[in-house]
C-alpha cells in the first residue's frame, strides 16, 4: 500500500486497503488443528485445518471447511450416492442392495445384492466401498462384505467379525471404519475396525461404556459416536477418536434432548458437524448432537410419522430416512437438511416396503470432512 511503519512488540497497526492481490507463486494461509483456532474470530477468517487436512473459514456462527465434491446434481454418476441394503419386507429376508442420489428426489434403485441375505447388519464407507458387516439370516453371522460404491453388482468377501454379531452399529472416517454395539444375541459393548481400502477380520479397537443392542451411530473426520437411549442419561452418546484405539468416553452427560425412552432400534447419521438420531421407541422425533462444539444437543424436527428401524444415511447437505416400522413396514424415504433443521420431507420410495437395512453408507458423508 505504499506506506511504512514501526509497530512495537504486541501491538497491531491498520495501513490501509486494496482491492486486490496478485501473487506470483503461493499464498500460505495461517496452519493449526482445531485446538489451535484460539478464540477471538472475525467473519471471514481462514486457515488451513491440519486436523481435517482442508481449507476452512469462519461465517461469523462457526467454522466451515472446504472439500472438493464433483457435480453430483448434473453428473448422477459421481459424488452424492448413498446405499441401503439387507432388511426384510413381507417376502423375507432380503439380499437386496438399493441406492439413492441425495441431490434429486426420487424412488431409490436396484443398486446390486449382498453375499448373503441379512437384516440387522451395520455399515460404514469411505468415498469408494462401502462396507457390511454381521447381520442374521436369520442366525446371526461374522460375514463382513464390501461393493464399490460408483459401480453396482453383488459385493465380495472382506473378511469376518471376531464374533457372530447382529445390530452392529457403523461409523468412518475415509480410511477406517468402526462397528460397535450389537448383540450375538446377548447385548455386546464392543467396539471393531477394520481398514476400509484393504480386506481381512474386524480388530479389537475398544469398548463403550455400556452393553448396547439398538445403537445409533454416526462420524465427524476425526470421531465416532455412538447413541442409544436406553442406556443411562450419561451413557446415551459416547464418542471416540478414530484416528486411534480405545475406549469411548462421555459426550453428552446430561443426555439428549428427549430424555430416556425405550431406545428400540433408534439410528443416526451426520455430515461433518450434525448428527441426528431417529426412530428411538418409535417416535417422530429427530434428535441432533453438534459434533464440533462437545455437550451440545437440540431437538430437530420430526419425521413425517412415527416408526423405528428407520435406515439413515447422509451427504454434507442432506440426512435420508429410508423405510421403517411403524410397526407395518413402510417404503417411504423422507430427508432434512443439515444447516436449516427442521421436520423431514418427502423424498420418494424405497424399493421395498423395508426395515433395519444396513445404512450409514454413501460416498459423501459427515466422516469424510466437508461440506
Amino acid at each position: 500500500v505504499g506506506t511504512s511503519v514501526i509497530i512495537s512488540s504486541a501491538s497491531t497497526v491498520t495501513v490501509g486497503t486494496v482491492e486486490s492481490v496478485s501473487i506470483g507463486t503461493h499464498f500460505s494461509p495461517p496452519v493449526g488443528g482445531i485446538e489451535d483456532r484460539g478464540e477471538d474470530f472475525v467473519e471471514g477468517m481462514m486457515r488451513f485445518n491440519t486436523d481435517l487436512n482442508t481449507m476452512e473459514f469462519y461465517n461469523g456462527n462457526e467454522w466451515r471447511q472446504f472439500t472438493y465434491i464433483s457435480d453430483v446434481q448434473n453428473s448422477p454418476g459421481s459424488r452424492g450416492r448413498a446405499l441401503f441394503a439387507g432388511g426384510d419386507d413381507a417376502s423375507g429376508v432380503l439380499s437386496n442392495i438399493s441406492s439413492l442420489q441425495f441431490m434429486t428426489l426420487g424412488n431409490a434403485v436396484t443398486f446390486g445384492d449382498l453375499t448373503q441375505a441379512r437384516t440387522n447388519a451395520g455399515g460404514c464407507s469411505s468415498e469408494i466401498r462401502a462396507v457390511f458387516a454381521g447381520g442374521e439370516a436369520p442366525s446371526t453371522t461374522n460375514r463382513i462384505d464390501y461393493n464399490a460404491i460408483a459401480s453396482g453388482g453383488t459385493g465380495a468377501d472382506f473378511g469376518n467379525l471376531a464374533s457372530n454379531h447382529r445390530y452392529k452399529a457403523g461409523c468412518s472416517s475415509s480410511t477406517r471404519g468402526l462397528f460397535g454395539a450389537g448383540s450375538t444375541p446377548s447385548a455386546t459393548n464392543v467396539i471393531e475396525y477394520v481398514e476400509i481400502m484393504t480386506t481381512g477380520d474386524a480388530v479389537d479397537f475398544g469398548d463403550l461404556l455400556a452393553s448396547s443392542i439398538n445403537s445409533g451411530s454416526f462420524a465427524s473426520p476425526t470421531r465416532g459416536f455412538f447413541v442409544d437411549k436406553q442406556l443411562n442419561v450419561e451413557k446415551e452418546c459416547q464418542v471416540v477418536t478414530i484416528s486411534s484405539k480405545g475406549n469411548a468416553i462421555t459426550y453428552l452427560p446430561q443426555g439428549l434432548p428427549g430424555g430416556d425412552s425405550d431406545g428400540d432400534a433408534g439410528r443416526g447419521c451426520s455430515n461433518s458437524f450434525r448428527g441426528i438420531f431417529v426412530g428411538a421407541g418409535q417416535t417422530k422425533n429427530i434428535d441432533c448432537v453438534d459434533l464440533v462444539s462437545d455437550g451440545i444437543a437440540y431437538d430437530f424436527g420430526d419425521m413425517t410419522e412415527a416408526k423405528y428401524g428407520v435406515g439413515c444415511s447422509a451427504s454434507h447437505l442432506r440426512g435420508v430416512l429410508y423405510g421403517g416400522w411403524t410397526p407395518t413396514k413402510v417404503n417411504t424415504i423422507e430427508f432434512v437438511s443439515f444447516a436449516s433443521m427442521g421436520n423431514a420431507i418427502d423424498f420418494g420410495d424405497a424399493t421395498h416396503a423395508i426395515r433395519e437395512v444396513a445404512c450409514n453408507v454413501s460416498d459423501c458423508h459427515g466422516g469424510l470432512g466437508g461440506f
